[in-house]
Formats: structure tokens, C-alpha cells, sequence
């Protein structure tokens, strides 16, 4: 058996109960995209059961072939690693410290004691924004640009013919190691980018240096029953590489679905592949395109035969979200939100599931498929275990 988990980094399908705490009460990602598009056709998303989770503009409902549920999210948080991290088990109580001023004194002092030069930046702002803004005063002086967003994140930027990606890394683990204790900030990310002034654009050369999960996840779980976990994309650096046999790097979406239908093609037995599809949140969503959010759905839609075509009996593919980031709303953080649960295979019966509670409903589903002992406060989807075990 395999199963397949693919998260729609930021596809949120509208305001959770708690939204109102985190300043989000009306968003809703994926239909405020689509709307505002104009409306599209995803008749492979809306046969695993999406529009009868959240109403889509322009979809046909086809008969239902997957079993579908919202979601809502528990963790104190609505950012990349608490909702990954609720997904296997593990909920954020205390969130990750955020700068909306940049930050302090005795931060930059370090990072510059570190780096062995001074930084430029020292802000909360949009990557894209920022390169335009100080990428020529990089190049000339070599000075990294650094900078946060709503995020509990440290971003460093450079060009990669100025700063190489060896040297890029290495400043993004000392800063790992500075923002640690009374600091501690979820992720440190190298944002490497190209091109001239005026015509700056990143590179996928992108990687997260994250908070280690404080205690086993049901990855964890997972492989120490001899469960092949494999993760595709982000996920490798979201888990700190903990938990997972192999990871697979990715240039985009598409290339990620490719690699993920690569990895379904080969032979063996139990395995969990774990991928996420960055370019939803970092491309549309905190970039408020909700055209190119929509466009994006319709890649994945049309993937979705080529991965259903692999899928064995007793295999299971599942798609959900992180968060929301709703790219019609106010500003350009993350938005709290149901995230859809969309799981299809052979074994499978149509149905639509009431809601859940917590995101840890999908790790302790996993735990039920396989056996393995859960962690934390999930309860399993028993149509998926029932319908497989047939």
C-alpha cells in the first residue's frame, strides 16, 4: 500500500471557527481566487469532492468519485510548520516569534559577527520587493540582504553570482543557530536570485532551515515500521530532514506532481510520499495573483489523471492544506482557515465526511492504515480504513 499526501501550500476553502482571533474572519482562499478569475473548470478536484466543500465559480459537478472533509486547523499558528506539523501529530501551543520591525540590536549584531560584513534590509517586506529595492547595493558591496515578513521567518537573499549557494548556506545555518532560546523564529530561508538591476528574479535554489520538531512525528512512526517515507518539495526541510528515507528537491508544482508520478511508478510496498506545491502560497498567494492562483489549480487538476493511473488497490491519494493565504484579502499574511481533505482510490466508497477538528486527523488516519501507534490528538477518518480494508 501507498499513500500519496499532497499539500496545496496555503489552500485554504474558507474563515475557521477561530478566525475571528487571527484578524481573518471572511477569507477563503481557493473560492476568492477563483472568483475572482472570472471561475474555472476543475472537474478532477471537484469529482474528489472539492466544490461540495466550498462553492467554486464556473465548476460543473461531475458524480462524486473520492471521499472529501473539511478540516479545521488547532495549532496556535497559521503558518508553514504548525500546519505540517499538526498534520503528523505534533501541535504548535506557543507560536513561533514574529518581527514586523525587523529585528533587534543584538540579532543583527551577531548576524553581522557571523556573516563577517553588515546586512542591508533588517525589515518586514516582500521578497520580490525587496531584491528590486537593495539588489543593486548588494552586488556592489556583497552585503546580504536581510529580511522577515508576517511570518516567523529570517529570509536572506543574494545573488548567486556574488554570493555563492555554498556561502548563502552557510550564513542561513548560523542565523539558524542565532535564532534560537528567547529569539526562536520557525524558519531561516536562502533566497537566492539572478539577473540585473531592474530585472531581478529568484531562483529555485530556495531552502528552509527549520525548527526541528521537539518530539517524534508520525514520520517518525512511520519509518520505524519500515514504511518507506519519502518527501517531496518543502517537506524535507519543513521536518528538518527527520523521519524521511529520501527527499526529492523540486523546480515548481508541475515538477513536483512529475517527480511525484515517478516515485508512484516504482516497484515496492508501503510507502508514504509526502509532497508539497510551494508556488500556490509563495507565487500567488502572499503575492495577491489570484489569476495565477487559479491558473495553478487547473495545472494540478489536469495532473490528477496521470496520478490516479498509478494508484493500486488499497493505495490512496489525499490532498490538503497547510493554511490559508487568501490572495484577495487584506495584506499578505497567511489567513486561518478550513483546509479541504480530498482522498481518492480504488478501494474507496464516494462519501462526504462531517467536519474535523484538527489537521492531526490525517496522521492518526495514517497510523490506523498501517498500524502504528499515533501521536497526539488526531482521531482516524474510519471511511478510509474501512473502505481500504474491504
Amino acid at each position: 500500500m501507498q499513500v500519496v499526501l499532497v499539500v496545496i501550500d496555503s489552500g485554504g476553502i474558507g474563515a475557521a471557527p477561530d478566525a475571528d482571533r487571527f484578524g481573518d474572519a471572511g477569507a477563503n482562499t481557493i473560492v476568492h481566487a477563483v472568483a475572482a478569475s472570472g471561475g474555472a473548470s476543475l472537474p478532477n478536484l471537484v469529482a474528489m469532492g472539492l466544490d461540495r466543500l466550498a462553492p467554486l465559480t464556473g465548476t460543473v459537478t461531475p458524480p462524486l468519485r473520492g471521499a472529501a472533509a473539511k478540516v479545521a486547523p488547532k495549532a496556535n499558528g497559521k503558518d508553514t510548520l504548525a500546519g505540517h506539523f499538526e498534520m503528523m501529530g505534533l501541535i504548535v501551543t506557543e507560536p513561533f516569534r514574529t518581527y514586523p520591525h525587523g529585528f533587534p540590536a543584538p540579532v543583527v549584531e551577531e548576524l553581522k559577527a557571523a556573516f563577517g560584513r553588515p546586512i542591508l534590509g533588517n525589515k518586514a517586506a516582500s521578497g520580490t520587493e525587496i531584491i528590486a529595492e537593495l539588489g543593486e547595493e548588494h552586488m556592489k558591496t556583497g552585503w546580504p540582504i536581510v529580511y522577515t515578513s508576517a511570518d516567523s521567518v529570517l529570509q536572506i537573499a543574494a545573488h548567486e553570482k556574488v554570493v555563492p549557494l555554498q556561502l548563502l548556506q552557510q550564513w542561513c545555518q548560523d542565523a539558524r543557530r542565532i535564532m534560537q532560546g528567547e529569539y526562536r523564529i520557525g524558519r531561516i530561508i536562502a533566497r537566492p536570485f539572478v539577473g540585473e538591476p531592474g530585472h531581478f528574479i529568484r531562483t529555485p535554489n530556495r531552502h528552509d532551515y527549520s525548527v526541528e520538531p521537539w518530539t517524534d512525528t508520525m514520520v517518525d512512526r512511520l519509518q520505524q515500521a519500515g514504511i518507506e517515507t519519502i518527501a517531496v518539495g518543502k517537506i524535507g526541510d519543513i521536518f528538518s530532514g527527520r523521519g524521511f528515507d529520501r527527499r526529492v528537491s523540486t523546480t515548481s508544482n508541475r515538477d513536483g506532481l512529475e517527480k511525484t508520478a515517478a516515485l508512484m511508478r516504482e516497484p515496492g510496498f508501503d510507502r508514504f510520499i509526502f509532497v508539497n506545491l510551494v508556488e500556490f502560497d509563495s507565487h500567488y498567494g502572499h503575492r495577491r495573483d489570484p489569476r495565477g492562483y487559479t491558473r495553478a489549480l487547473t495545472e494540478l487538476d489536469a495532473m490528477l489523471p496521470t496520478l490516479w493511473t498509478e494508484l493500486d488497490d488499497g493505495d490512496q491519494l489525499w490532498i490538503t492544506a497547510d493554511h490559508g493565504c487568501d490572495p484577495t484579502y487584506r495584506g499578505t499574511d497567511h489567513t486561518r482557515e478550513w483546509v479541504p481533505w480530498l482522498a481518492v482510490g480504488p478501494s474507496l466508497s464516494p462519501c462526504i465526511g462531517e467536519p474535523r477538528t484538527t489537521l492531526a486527523d490525517i496522521g492518526a488516519t495514517l497510523g490506523g492504515l498501517w498500524q502504528v501507534t499515533t501521536i497526539g490528538p488526531g482521531r482516524p477518518w474510519r471511511a478510509l480504513l474501512e473502505s481500504c480494508q474491504k
